[in-house]
């Protein structure tokens, strides 16, 4: 497989989230997103499961919304947060209230893992996001497809920028999963990512 193999859908809706996130994220967080959903996309290809590659680009575009200063609550996770902006989205878009339940159900997924069998793309936005992030799994995906991918969207500042936001999250909500994941070794992880080792 490689990149060129991957669908990235151009409906308006994907469009705009794709305009959303880089209106509001720095660079990195945008590759980030980007990467994200290529990696999604392209599990869902390397395992046969079907999805719904509109609705998984739209919330991997957004799912780290809530990290950003004007969608960030002093209240609930960001993840939560970022759920609740696709749903709004989503309904800009004309989506019926079932998947702009989804949107916001695959946001939130990608910090706390979902079933395949119910949620193919909330599980797999959490699969992406652990390898881009965590450097979770490496070994499973073609290196030439991993290569490809880094390139076309280099990580930059990411790992410094990660870590700024998720300090702050755990800071202020110690409750919420930044925080599990600053407690759970995340600084010792993504400083380690192989994915930075495959920057040209």
């Amino acid at each position: 497989m490689h990149l060129a193999d991957i669908p990235v859908p151009s409906t308006a809706a994907a469009e705009a989230a794709a305009e959303v996130v880089a209106q509001y994220s720095a660079p990195a967080l945008v590759n980030h997103c980007i990467r994200a959903y290529l990696f999604a996309a392209a599990r869902a290809q390397l395992d046969g499961l079907p999805v719904d590659f509109e609705l998984l680009y739209v919330s991997a575009m957004l799912h780290d919304i809530g990290l950003e200063p004007a969608f960030d609550s002093h209240t609930i996770a960001f993840e939560q947060a970022g759920g609740h902006v696709a749903w709004v989205f989503a309904a800009g878009a004309g989506w019926p209230a079932e998947r702009r339940r989804r949107a916001a159900g695959v946001v939130v997924a990608h910090m706390v893992g979902a079933d395949p069998a119910t949620d193919p793309e909330g599980h797999l936005l959490d699969i992406a996001t652990g390898l881009d992030i965590s450097g979770r799994g490496p070994d499973g995906w073609p290196p030439e497809l991993l290569r490809e991918i880094v390139a076309a969207y280099p990580r930059l500042d990411l790992v410094d920028r990660f870590l700024a936001c998720f300090r702050d999250q755990a800071e202020r909500k110690p409750g919420s999963s930044a925080a599990e994941a600053m407690r759970g070794g995340l600084p010792d992880r993504i400083t380690v990512n192989p994915l930075d080792r495959l920057a040209p």
